[in-house]
């Protein structure tokens, strides 16, 4: 299944799944409202003073005529708003993944566990995975951050820049944003950051299928929160369909058929490597 339409199935599977197991949706939801208010506080800070960085960004245009000036600053006002809604999007997610650890881990093994087959568990501390997920989450923004810049550049070419940009902007959020969801059940498959990029470039459409409604319905406030439980599941799902059903990846090790219910992996290869 590589069309978006299929993306986009697993999606709404996630979000059935949890709701058909109820008791997680409410172990989901904590970590979300914590980031929540965070973000929130951040992005009202960004409204108020993004016009005042304008302002501060562009002395040359003072002695501009009207409207050019005008005109120019409401634009880079705009830009920069719609950079932090980018990032706030794609961090969103990373950061409530970080601060939900244990609660996402646990979904993803219960999804695993009761659609069938193996559920792979890493085998390290706690404290090693949050190390691994944050390593790998700054590793990700770094590549997000620079998207972000060219799209920001772009953003001042006539009509591409407020049109073309934004689409690919929210392709560039989908993208990332399914990589990070995914990463949870990944991980526990012994898939290190440079493997699962290689895995989803080769599913694009099947991934944005999944990424792009779920990064546009984060721009809803108060959506993020509510929809992260089924994001997790559904990534899971996803996960299960990228590498197959039996929960190994092509790299991973083969299942002896020892314990059909919870298999140990190995120590993820290229995670044993700060």
């Amino acid at each position: 299944m590589r069309d978006p339409g299929a993306g986009f199935g697993y999606l709404i599977k996630g979000q059935r799944w949890v709701v058909g197991h109820g008791r997680w949706v409410g172990i989901g939801l904590l970590p979300g409202l914590i980031t929540l208010f965070l973000y929130a506080g951040a992005l009202i800070g960004l409204g108020y003073g993004a016009d005042d960085l304008a302002d501060w960004a562009t002395p040359f245009a003072d002695d501009w005529s009207s409207p050019w000036s005008g005109a120019l600053r409401t634009t880079l006002t705009v830009l920069v708003f719609c950079l932090g809604l980018l990032l706030a999007v794609i961090t969103f997610t990373a950061v409530t993944l970080l601060v939900g650890q244990p609660f996402y881990e646990s979904l993803s093994e219960e999804v695993d566990r009761v659609e069938g087959g193996t559920v792979p568990k890493s085998g390290l501390p706690l404290w090693r995975e949050l190390w691994i997920s944050a390593r790998d989450s700054v590793r990700i923004l770094a590549r997000v951050a620079l998207y972000a810049v060219i799209l920001f550049a772009l953003g001042f070419v006539p009509v591409a820049g407020q049109t073309v940009v934004p689409l690919i902007g929210f392709c560039v959020t989908g993208y990332f944003l399914a990589e990070e969801l995914t990463a949870v059940a990944l991980q526990r498959r012994g898939m290190a950051l440079k493997d699962r990029l290689v895995l989803l470039r080769g599913r694009r459409l099947l991934i944005l299928g999944f990424g792009v409604p779920l990064g546009l319905a984060f721009l809803v406030p108060f959506v993020a929160v509510f929809l992260m439980p089924g994001a997790v599941a559904g990534a899971t799902l996803l996960a299960r369909e990228l590498v197959g059903d039996g929960g190994e990846s092509d790299g991973g090790e083969p299942d002896d058929g020892k314990n059909p219910e919870t298999v140990p992996s190995p120590l993820p290869h290229g995670l044993d490597q700060d």
